[in-house]
């Protein structure tokens, strides 16, 4: 029995030191929050993001602590190296920056701790200890809209297609809800609108892509001209899915269409101007005419013989 409890008191006493050995040795723990860091890289936007790494000491010594960082496309601040005391946690701060506009997609990024001098002696058989960061770059909308025929003179009840350019200067693939914004304005002008396609998907920074509106004027105009106005406007689907402010442009074209003329209407006013030309002159010869008759004498009046 007795021998029995020396052997137990032995063992114990010999995890004791081993703990107390694995106390001795220079160690550095480390662990980062949040370990996801969104940046929005629109234009305007800062395209920063930040996490807060705390590096843990759990021994008697005064440490040195290197810090790196390995952000592959993304451009960091981080102290070069930090202090820690015995026993003690200390705080830093690392901060990633995107480019203007890149990509949208996630970059990795580590936050490596290693122990340079314990107590001012190096420490060459020192480990690093290592934690990743994931970098989420957001997409974010952005989109341009041109009219190939930003004015148009039209005669009524004719048939034409306009044509619209969308350029998508978003950061990843997007699709554009087309639409004519006063379509019940232009139909209670008589106008007869038609979409082929209500929507598009284009890639990021890729050539325009062509749409069109189908037109008909109206039947009925009257004698006088009229100006309407075609409102186009594209609208980014990602927008009204990430639940923000609703990207979209709206381009306007002009619509002048021309009154209904009869045979020969305009010469009216004309053959009017000449009918009054000519009564003018007609008076004026009969006026001219009166006036050297009344300067001849009145021949002599004769009286009767008889």
């Amino acid at each position: 029995m007795t021998l029995l409890i020396a052997i137990y008191v032995l063992s114990t006493w010999a995890g004791t030191v081993d703990h107390a050995e694995a106390q001795v040795n220079p160690d550095i723990s480390l662990t980062c929050s949040p370990t996801a860091i969104e940046i929005d890289v629109a234009p305007g936007d800062t395209r920063i993001g930040t996490t807060y790494c705390d590096a843990s000491n759990p021994t008697l010594y005064v440490e040195k602590v290197n810090i790196q960082i390995t952000a592959a496309g993304l451009t960091y601040s981080a102290p070069g190296s930090i202090t820690v005391a015995a026993g003690d946690t200390t705080t830093f701060e690392v901060v990633v920056r995107g480019e203007d506009q890149m990509t949208e997609g996630s970059r990795q990024v580590t936050v490596s701790a290693r122990v340079d001098q314990a107590n001012g002696a190096p420490c060459p058989t020192c480990t690093s200890q290592t934690t990743s960061l994931l970098v989420v770059v957001k997409q974010f909308p952005m989109l341009r809209v041109q009219a190939d025929e930003p004015f148009k003179q039209l005669r009524p009840k004719v048939d034409y297609i306009f044509e619209f350019k969308i350029y998508n200067d978003g950061n990843n693939r997007d699709q554009f809800i087309i639409s004519v914004s006063n379509r019940d304005d232009l139909a209670d002008s008589g106008f007869q609108i038609s979409l082929p396609e209500v929507n598009t998907w284009i890639e990021s920074k890729a050539p325009p892509q062509k749409m069109r509106v189908m037109m008909r004027t109206p039947k009925k105009q009257g004698w006088s001209d009229h100006y309407y106005q075609l409102d186009f406007k594209a609208t980014s689907e990602h927008s009204i899915r990430a639940g923000g402010v609703e990207m979209s442009q709206t381009q306007m074209v002009t619509l002048y269409i021309r009154g209904v003329y009869l045979p020969g209407f305009q010469l009216i006013p004309s053959l009017m101007m000449l009918g009054f030309a000519a009564a003018f002159v007609a008076k004026r010869r009969n006026d001219d005419f009166t006036e050297a008759t009344s300067d001849v004498p009145s021949p002599p009046a004769f009286e009767p013989l008889f």
